[in-house]
């Protein structure tokens, strides 16, 4: 079902293009609707596959395969001008990717870890646009740092005992609870949040 609606669309964006989010998070779905774009949302089901080693590589290479994914899953009916877009976000603390815990303990572990320190969130963002027949591809990614202020244990705890980390990259949402601990950030908030909307709404009004 079509969501974001908008009576009247924004400037520089197609009344044709059809538009179609390759995610199932509420969050990007969220963002998204801040464009005043209508759009469907198709998740991917891909089995991401890892070949890039640099973080900015490889969110953009897994936002690549989502956005294909659900591009080459579309009926011959899908005709007409559409765009896919796919999205990655990674967590990252000197070099080691962080990814969603596997329990408290892990979680306990990862927030402990970023307590009082700087990390990064990289988000990849690949848009599979097809226009007047012709397919063409933009991705890009945006990086945000990201430093907490030192955490007490007890509050670790809670927060570990509310279970908002355990679907996370990196054991917290910086939408959430967790943004009390927030000491700085030095680049997109959204990108944090899983979308660098901003971004993506000027590669859309740049697309030909």
């Amino acid at each position: 079902m079509p969501s974001g609606r908008q009576a009247i669309p924004k400037k520089g964006l197609s009344n044709n293009m059809k538009y179609i989010l390759a995610s199932a998070s509420p969050r990007r779905k969220e963002l998204l609707k801040k464009t005043g774009i209508s759009f469907e949302v198709i998740p991917s089901s891909v089995e991401e596959r890892i070949t890039k080693t640099i973080p900015s590589d490889i969110v953009m290479e897994l936002a690549q395969q989502k956005a294909h994914a659900v591009y080459s899953s579309l009926t011959p009916s899908e005709a007409g001008d559409l765009t896919v877009i796919g999205a990655d976000t990674i967590v990252v603390y000197q070099g080691e990717i962080l990814g969603k815990p596997k329990d408290k303990s892990e979680a306990f572990d990862m927030l402990s870890m970023l307590s009082d320190r700087t990390h990064q969130v990289y988000t990849g963002v690949s848009l599979m646009i097809r226009k007047q027949g012709k397919l063409s591809v933009c991705t890009f990614y945006e990086k945000t740092d990201v430093t907490f202020y030192p955490v007490r244990k007890n509050d670790l705890h809670s927060y570990v005992e509310s279970g908002d980390p355990l679907d996370k990259a990196g054991a917290y949402g910086i939408q959430g609870d967790f943004a009390i601990h927030v000491k700085e950030l030095k680049g997109d908030y959204n990108n944090v949040v899983g979308l660098p909307i901003g971004r993506l709404y000027q590669e859309l009004i740049q697309q030909p």
